[in-house]
């Protein structure tokens, strides 16, 4: 009797965890969108020493291996990426340009949607690529981390669907990055704590690799062989933290198909801009005499007196049959500043596709971005107040500086959570001025933000069109504005302060993209449906800024359905 007493008890427990398996299973799964295909990836979050630059150093990556392992996949595929963080740093997982469709809670940014993972801990993310393909990245966001630990997304079509150009030769991924001697997290903690400006980063890397303009670096070079007269297909990603770079080959032309994992009417160009987060495929043709060429990545510094990097990285488009010693030709690269250059591309972006921009708006939104500097308050202020005028450098969206707070913003709002947030962001300035040469309440030097966690809710199906515009309260800059869970139509964009009267917009073929550079002393107009449920980050990409607080959340509620409603967080949800 004893016995079977026993084996009943055992009996019961088996039953009762299979249950709760099956729960938790059915609790990540329900409503969410079912792929063609289920895609399984196992991360390690993982410190590697390696020596470049003449130094040897320990940095975060996946797998043992810089740059971060290829995830592959096709249009509609399910991921699943078990995280497993195995370093003595929070981190979390960004997945940049997946829309997230009714998986909020798998989007990736700290103290957004999630707490991070701590120290031994893992998470499994799980989504659905739902009518996505093409070229998108994943990245750390949390600190500075995705200095080093990011790598590159591609997703194909679904089977049997043709590129919308002739089929490449080859395929090459391009992941340009920043390479720091310090460790990047002690890096974010000093700068910010001295007020001041961030350190340059010690070189620009072609997928990891500087080349031979840097110190000890003439064998760490990134090299394509190329059959001549082929057509290849780059797949250009900036997986930089702090800086905006130009890309070229030397004697040859690149002409853009993709821009942001969406298909573009082809435009031909001599290079390329890339802020951080921006993604470009090119296609280039290996039409000219055998030799080798360089592939050079360099500075693109907007913002007036703002030190940078100046050494270009370099990699090899190096034919078959050439010398392998022989000298490679340089790239020539626009000047470090040249604006008409960034334009000249931004111009030639043109959708292929039939577009679906909203015509009429519910919610005319026009959000100020720029830098601040905010008065001393520190006893130490040579330590503390390094910035300009012996102030605090800062950065705010509309004036407001965004504070990221102490857990996840979407837990706070799906769980009705008071204190963590407040729903008054402002739709338009809290002051109108000369955005561009001028100072709010034209007095010279004030250039102070207020603080706060304040988010914008809008309304499931609101069209919304958003004007964003840069100000010169410090200095203009062109900011790469990413927003998360959408991406948005650009149809408009221009220099000098947003005028209604004379603005130029593109209703017929705008670039749909995820990451815009709004022009350095300009504005651009973006265009989206906000249709899908969660809390969606919307911040700078250089990461200096976003770390000032230039960033806002969008809290987009639930529709009137099933498939318009976020589903339940799963069970295993990182805790604060």
């Amino acid at each position: 009797m004893a016995k079977l007493t026993t084996s009943l008890v055992v009996l019961v427990l088996w039953l009762s965890l299979i249950s709760y398996a099956y729960n938790v299973h059915a609790t990540r799964m329900a409503h969410w969108p079912r792929g063609s295909s289920t895609r399984f990836y196992d991360f390690k979050i993982q410190t590697l020493k390696i020596t470049k630059l003449c130094n040897t150093k320990e940095l975060v990556t996946v797998n043992g291996i810089f740059p971060g392992p290829v995830i592959y996949a096709q249009e509609d595929d399910r991921i699943i990426v078990k995280i497993t963080n195995e370093t003595p740093y929070n981190t979390t997982i960004h997945w940049h340009g997946v829309r997230q469709r009714l998986s909020c809670w798998f989007d990736g940014p700290s103290y957004i949607t999630q707490c991070p993972i701590q120290a031994g801990q893992t998470f499994t993310y799980e989504f659905t690529l739902v009518n996505q393909k093409g070229t998108f990245f994943w990245h750390a966001h949390v600190s500075w981390l995705r200095a080093t630990l990011y790598g590159a997304f591609v997703v194909y079509p679904k089977p049997g669907v043709p590129y919308p150009f002739n089929y490449p030769y080859q395929e090459h991924i391009l992941l340009l990055g920043e390479y720091y001697n310090k460790d990047v997290v002690q890096l974010e903690r000093a700068t910010i704590a001295s007020g001041g400006n961030p350190p340059v980063t010690d070189a620009y890397t072609i997928n990891g690799h500087p080349g031979p303009n840097y110190n000890c670096s003439n064998n760490d070079v990134y090299k394509i062989d190329v059959v001549p007269g082929k057509t290849y297909l780059l797949r250009l990603i900036n997986a930089g933290l702090n800086s905006e770079n130009f890309f070229a080959i030397a004697n040859h032309k690149l002409t853009i198909v993709e821009a942001d994992a969406e298909y573009t009417k082809p435009f031909t160009t001599d290079r390329v801009m890339l802020g951080p987060g921006q993604t470009i495929n090119v296609l280039v043709t290996a039409n000219q005499p055998i030799g080798k060429y360089s592939m050079a990545m360099g500075p693109y510094s907007s913002a007036k007196g703002a030190a940078f990097q100046n050494i270009s990285a370099i990699g090899h488009f190096q034919y078959l049959g050439a010398v392998t010693n022989s000298v490679s030709l340089p790239a020539q690269l626009p000047s470090f500043s040249d604006n008409l250059a960034v334009k000249t591309v931004m111009d030639g972006l043109k959708s292929l596709n039939t577009v679906n921009v909203p015509k009429e708006i519910d919610a005319n939104l026009f959000i100020t971005i720029g830098l601040n500097v905010q008065k001393c308050q520190s006893k130490t202020p040579n330590q503390n107040c390094q910035g300009l005028n012996n102030g605090v450098m800062a950065a705010s969206m509309n004036n407001i500086s965004f504070i990221k707070p102490p857990i996840s913003l979407l837990e706070a709002y799906y769980k009705k959570m008071n204190g963590s947030f407040t729903e008054d962001f402002p739709g338009v300035p809290l002051k109108f001025y000369d955005f561009v040469n001028g100072a709010p309440n034209n007095i010279p030097n004030d250039t102070q933000a207020l603080n706060g966690t304040r988010v914008k809710v809008l309304e499931y199906g609101t069209r919304v069109q958003l004007i964003l515009q840069d100000t010169g309260t410090v200095t203009t800059e062109n900011h790469p504005i990413h927003l998360h869970g959408y991406s948005f139509y650009v149809v408009g964009y221009g220099t000098g302060n947003y005028n209604p009267q004379t603005a130029n917009f593109n209703l017929v073929d705008p670039p749909y993209m995820n990451t815009i550079g709004v022009p350095a002393g300009g504005w651009a107009a973006i265009r989206f449906l906000a249709d899908n449920p969660g809390v969606w980050f919307m911040h700078c990409h250089l990461d200096i800024h976003q770390s000032w607080g230039l960033g806002t959340s969008f809290i987009v509620k639930n529709g009137e359905g099933v498939l318009e409603t976020l589903p339940h967080p799963p069970a295993d949800m990182p805790r604060c």
